[in-house]
């Protein structure tokens, strides 16, 4: 399943988050909660928020997680209900690609506006392709218009856009879908 794939490609994303006890993390597009809950049992102490514009995902994601200290909020990656500046982290897995090119940029401005200064935001999602195989299979997904900017190496750019600093390629890797990578920034002081 998807998810088996994607769950060793999790842990190299919260390993180049480093996130520390008693930070405020956000998983952006949590989903069922699979990488927000990983991230409470790796670091207990973090204070961890799943956000997500699906309220049945969030169902789940609640009834999986009982017993666990995790808040779990609905709203759009673009429309968050925090103040300015609450999250150290925000890690995202697998979500820019369901977003237009313009709600991207939306999203992304709206990730700098919750995260402190110094804040990192990681992504882990479809990336440029780095070689013959890859080519072949971003030619075949990018047919699906939402993961053209994926594809086309413009998610460094976007973030770039929304303000943030240091803005980097960390690793990418193929799967069977295609291309991934992983994308960290930093919200300058």
């Amino acid at each position: 399943s998807f998810a088996k794939l994607v769950n060793p490609l999790r842990r190299r994303l919260l390993q180049l988050a480093n996130i520390q006890p008693s930070q405020r993390v956000l998983d952006l597009g949590c989903g069922t909660g699979l990488l927000t809950m990983m991230i409470k049992r790796s670091v207990p102490k973090a204070h961890v928020t799943g956000l997500d514009g699906d309220e049945e995902v969030l169902k789940i994601a609640r009834d999986k997680s009982r017993g666990t200290d995790i808040q779990w909020d609905h709203a759009l990656a673009f429309d968050m209900p925090y103040p300015n500046q609450l999250f150290d982290v925000v890690v995202s897995s697998f979500v820019t690609h369901h977003l237009t090119g313009a709600d991207k940029v939306r999203a992304f401005k709206e990730v700098h506006r919750v995260l402190r200064p110094e804040g990192w935001f990681h992504i882990l999602d479809f990336g440029p392709p780095f070689d013959l195989l890859t080519r072949v299979q971003a030619s075949v997904m990018s047919k699906f218009e939402l993961t053209q900017d994926n594809f086309a190496g413009r998610i460094l750019p976007i973030l770039t856009e929304a303000g943030f600093g240091e803005v980097k390629e960390a690793g990418h890797i193929v799967i069977f879908f295609g291309p991934v990578s992983f994308y960290q920034a930093v919200k300058g002081a």
